[in-house]
């Protein structure tokens, strides 16, 4: 028998030619990204979180690989129609340690696309703007019991 998550999401998500916003750049930059998680409130020290995003406006000029490196908290809100959940830590890209929060919507209704509310990579990127993903890539655990 697997244990129940009390608040949780896994994410496997991709997501087009999407605005996104670089610290100390003044336009913003079109990419493809692509968002992965498997967490946990009960297992935060083996959580996983990642975000890659690949720059097609300049190409590779702004690509790069986050990968969070301590998830400090996360929750789970049920409303009417959809769950949010909040994740928050610090990560690294490349060598640099930055603090991050991420918000994740998982929709009920089968006909609507989940959303990636926002991710912030303080001092560094912001993705601000909701970014729809095919529904199902975004699963809030703990939510159904909430």
């Amino acid at each position: 028998m697997g244990v129940i998550c009390p608040c949780g999401v896994t994410v496997d998500a991709c997501a087009e030619n999407k605005p996104v916003k670089f610290h100390k750049v003044w336009k913003k930059v079109k990419g493809n990204l692509t968002y992965k998680a498997n967490i946990c409130v009960t297992t935060l020290p083996s959580s996983t979180l990642s975000l890659r995003f690949e720059d097609i406006d300049t190409p590779d000029r702004f690509s790069f690989l986050f990968t969070a490196n301590c998830i400090t908290s996360i929750t789970c809100n049920k409303e009417r129609y959809h769950c949010t959940v909040t994740v928050k830590g610090t990560g690294t890209v490349g060598m640099m340690e930055y603090p991050f929060e991420a918000v994740f919507l998982d929709q009920v209704s089968q006909s609507a696309n989940d959303i990636v509310q926002s991710f912030v990579i303080k001092g560094f990127f912001n993705q601000k703007c909701a970014v729809q993903v095919p529904q199902g890539s975004i699963v809030a655990l703990g939510c159904q019991e909430m």
